[in-house]
């Protein structure tokens, strides 16, 4: 083991799976940077609580290229190795993906392949599907589709609403994910 590997969190919103990978640290990962496309993201506060340095540029019109190419920049700078997506809710482009290929991953409230996208709660209860889950996954240029590493299932009650599965769910990605990476970053 060559120490902890450095890894640098994308997020968009209030920070939760952020809060869970931060609890969770241990020999094999340290969070060393977190970054956010949107300056009043929540989780950003839970970021400067812990210590852990942030990009959140304010938004000024640049083209998505412009914004990665200095996100990514500030993910070299601060010697990030490998990149967890976090709640982060905007595609990357296949030229950002590829320079972070086989460390990037995600988490999605789904099983994957199923349910790739959004409402994967709503989708999975329409479906009549007995479980819903979560899926740690390897990020590729193509929308969730990249190596599935991780799955936690969770069962489908009578009467649940996309809110209830969701936050049953949300437990589950809260255990799963750093156990993932935790994994991910040791096999580097």
């Amino acid at each position: 083991m060559m120490g902890r590997r450095r890894v640098g969190v994308l997020i968009s919103g209030r920070g939760s799976n952020l809060r869970a990978l931060l609890e969770a640290e241990q020999d094999a990962y340290a969070i060393a940077l977190v970054v956010s496309n949107r300056p009043d993201a929540p989780g950003l506060a839970i970021a400067r609580a812990a210590g852990v340095p942030v990009h959140a540029p304010a938004p000024d019109g640049r083209g998505r290229a412009a914004w990665e190419a200095e996100a990514d920049a500030a993910l070299r700078a601060a010697g990030v190795e490998l990149v967890a997506l976090a709640g982060y809710m905007r595609i990357l482009s296949p030229a950002f993906v590829a320079g972070w290929e086989g460390r990037m991953v995600n988490i999605h409230p789904s099983l994957l392949p199923l349910y790739k996208g959004l409402d994967t709660h709503a989708r999975a209860i329409a479906a009549g599907d007995a479980e819903g889950g979560c899926s740690v996954h390897l990020v590729t240029a193509a929308l969730d589709d990249g190596p599935v590493l991780a799955q936690a299932r969770v069962p489908i009650h009578a009467g649940d609403t996309p809110e209830t599965l969701a936050a049953r769910v949300l437990v589950e990605e809260h255990r799963l994910y750093p156990r993932a990476l935790a994994e991910l970053a040791r096999g580097l």
